[in-house]
């Protein structure tokens, strides 16, 4: 009979296991999918196989596939089942792969989210330089230019600062307590304006900016229901934002009013700014981005509002912009946000070495000219020619072994390699001699990459106008 193949899945894994099984073209056997009834298919045990797989489903099946963590007795279900049990791959993405296809690598093309990148001094500005710092977060991924205003600061240019950027084909928002500037701003053209209230959002009824509402007093949900259901009835678009609040400063109580906002109002449009969380925690950023990030696809948050204030900061764009495209195909695919590549993992990569401590050694006996090769692998630093084969966990140890000395250009080029494969082995990063290490989103990205990052904003943000805010 024709084969037939039945996969053993968790209910998380199944929606995607089902797409990558019909992305098969051709597809190379009949397929069937069993739930077991575990929200995880690596908590499937034998006992669980055991106990629900339908016997029925087994009778169609040439051979069932498990789950590459499910640690089962394979030769004891297919005694009992009366068929053969393999192994899969771990991960539901590599299928393909172990099926002997070329895998397909994700593409990330797509995100959710609107990034509004602040321009926190904005009145101390010039316009040139307003215009410089707006070009540079666009090509970090930014939809929305937002023109930060400063207590007591005068910003007497505010309105030609909204007229340059939109005729740089900006959309801005004006970021003020100052109901005067939201109101300059709004006719002048801006996009959005931050923050009003409930009792302020007609300030700019008449005006193209859609409004960004808070509570006049913090937490207070009820406010920001009200001002979402007068701005049904005066068929006005706004966005609503409960405020993150830092972290011992309330920012669990945060996280659940956005929850609840959610709860009470499922189609309304809310923002949430992340400063107080990447500004005011001293940690790297790229982690509690993707968490934040991971809350908004959660949540249906679609507007994100980051500042740059703190050196540890610089990369916050373009981190936002990796995270929003990371939850955006991990949603589509129902997928957990691992296995896309999406720049976040800076520090520490997922596979650091290529190869073995003794794949390298098998490697150097068969070396017969003076050039250098250097490899890193779980034992250390590995540098070999036809002369020899030293290993070490630090340069200064290896240099003093490769005589070189008489040699400034080698010298030179060797202790720079030497010093790049010891920064890849303490932090457990992946070396390429003659290669960067790859920081991800970390630092600037290739520029094809800051390309495509720089059209996929104001084509998300058209996408927003087009369809109401929805995506």
């Amino acid at each position: 009979m024709a084969e037939h193949v039945l996969f053993l899945t968790g209910r998380l894994a199944r929606p995607r296991l089902e797409r990558v099984l019909a992305g098969l073209d051709p597809a190379p056997f009949a397929w069937t999918v069993a739930e077991m009834g575990v929200k995880v298919a690596a908590l499937m045990t034998e006992a669980i196989i055991l106990r629900r797989l339908d016997r029925a489903l087994v009778a169609e099946a040439s051979r069932i596939v498990v789950p590459g963590r499910c640690r089962a007795d394979l030769g004891r279900l297919a005694s009992e089942f009366g068929r053969a049990f393999e192994r899969g791959p771990d991960e539901v993405r590599d299928i393909p792969e172990w099926l002997g296809r070329k895998r397909k690598t994700p593409v990330l093309a797509e995100k959710s989210i609107r990034i509004f990148a602040e321009i926190v001094e904005a009145p101390l500005l010039g316009i040139q330089e307003i215009s410089a710092r707006a070009a540079k977060m666009r090509r970090d991924g930014a939809d929305v230019i937002d023109l930060g205003c400063l207590p007591d600061t005068p910003f007497p240019h505010l309105q030609d600062a909204v007229k340059v950027l939109k005729q740089q084909g900006c959309l801005v928002s004006v970021d003020s307590a100052n109901l005067d500037e939201l109101r300059r701003g709004a006719e002048a053209g801006a996009d959005f304006v931050l923050s009003l209230t409930e009792k302020t959002l007609d300030l700019v009824a008449g005006t193209p900016a859609k409004p960004v509402v808070i509570a006049a007093r913090h937490g207070g949900l009820e406010e920001l229901v009200r001002a979402a259901r007068k701005a049904a009835r005066q068929k006005r678009e706004i966005i609503l934002d409960p405020i993150l609040d830092p972290i011992h400063f309330g920012f669990v109580p945060s996280l659940l009013r956005y929850a609840e906002l959610r709860r009470l109002l499922p189609a309304a449009e809310i923002m949430m700014g992340t400063g107080n969380l990447t500004e005011l925690t001293e940690a790297d950023t790229p982690g509690m981005t993707a968490m934040l990030m991971g809350i908004c696809s959660e949540l249906a948050i679609r507007n994100v509002l980051v500042v740059h204030v703190s050196a540890h900061t610089r990369r916050t764009i373009a981190e936002h912009v990796a995270a929003a495209l990371l939850m955006h195909a991990s949603k589509a695919d129902a997928a957990l946000p691992k296995g896309y590549g999406a720049g976040l993992v800076q520090l520490h990569d997922l596979r650091p070495f290529v190869s073995t401590p003794e794949e390298i050694e098998e490697l150097a006996k068969s070396v017969r000219d003076d050039n250098f090769r250097i490899e890193t692998a779980p034992d250390g630093i590995h540098v070999y020619n036809r002369h020899g084969h030293h290993v070490g966990e630090d340069a200064m140890s290896l240099f003093a072994k490769l005589d070189v000395r008489a040699d400034g250009a080698h010298a030179f080029y060797l202790g720079t390699e030497l010093m790049k494969a010891e920064i890849a082995l303490r932090l457990g990063k992946r070396y390429a001699q003659d290669s960067p290490l790859d920081w991800g989103c970390g630092t600037e990205r290739p520029a094809e990459d800051l390309t495509r990052h720089a059209k996929a904003g104001p084509t998300l943000a058209a996408k927003f106008e087009r369809e109401g805010g929805r995506t």
